[in-house]
């Protein structure tokens, strides 16, 4: 297979200034067809800003982006229509119900939906019975869950995912790494922002380490873990002994809190 077409999403070069500020140097990194690959980083590492490039919300200062064979700067339209996004926080209209919400952007995607797929896409997502509730009676989880069924409503081949388990109880977090993984199962890509390093080790292929605007390390959770197994700085961050990958994440980026 040429190696264009094996990734959904192809990052080169990548740098965004804010006036003197650069909050993105040179980054640099593609998400695999059928993949969850995982962007982490402190506070301020740069990962909202290279996030907000692929998504078209920012303009690079310079650098190439590619979505399913398509650059961003000059076929914004099909890069956009490749893609779905998940925020942190998605405020859908209180006042309307579930399928109400499912029709209305099954619309404007262009995706005709009957009675019977309705019925399907609910139960997906483990709904079915509460089709009929608005929006604004629904616990986090639950909005969770029909947001990244709208995210995903088209089938795009790249799901951006920032940040989507924030706040949940483990019940709702462990449903949803199961729909990223039947993302992955049918052959799309999904790049994942988190700040849980549990949740990037239990889910994610491989992932990325940014900090400072520049991609740190690269590669497996369990290949980053066994190459800095034995690094002064992460063995010295280690609580149990048992080096994590968060261990390894502090020992790269340092223990400071970020604001």
């Amino acid at each position: 297979m040429d190696i264009q077409h094996q990734y959904v999403l192809q990052v080169a070069d990548l740098q965004v200034h804010y006036g003197h500020f650069q909050a993105v140097k040179t980054v640099a990194f593609g998400v695999r067809s059928g993949e969850i690959f995982g962007l982490l980083g402190p506070n301020g590492a740069g990962k909202t800003s290279t996030l907000s490039a692929i998504e078209g919300l920012v303009r690079p200062n310079a650098g190439q982006i590619t979505v399913a064979g398509y650059n961003i700067a000059t076929h914004a339209l099909q890069a956009r229509a490749a893609m779905g996004v998940q925020l942190q926080a998605t405020s859908f209209q209180a006042e309307l119900t579930i399928s109400e919400i499912v029709r209305l952007y099954g619309g404007i995607y262009g995706v005709t939906i009957s009675t019977g797929y309705m019925q399907q896409l609910l139960e997906g997502i483990e709904l079915a019975a509460a089709a009929g509730k608005r929006y604004g009676q629904l616990s986090g989880g639950q909005q969770q869950r029909v947001s990244l069924l709208i995210a995903t409503i088209h089938q795009p081949q790249l799901v951006l995912l920032d940040e989507p388990t924030t706040g949940l109880d483990p019940q709702s977090r462990r449903h949803l790494w199961q729909r990223m993984e039947q993302i992955r199962e049918q052959g799309n890509g999904v790049l994942l922002t988190t700040h849980s390093m549990e949740e990037a080790e239990a889910v994610c292929d491989r992932i990325a380490i940014i900090d400072h605007g520049s991609i740190i390390a690269i590669d497996t959770p369990e290949a980053l873990i066994e190459k800095h197994r034995h690094d002064p700085a992460v063995v010295s961050v280690s609580r149990k002994g048992k080096i994590t990958l968060e261990d390894v994440f502090i020992g790269l980026t340092g223990s400071a809190i970020r604001a």
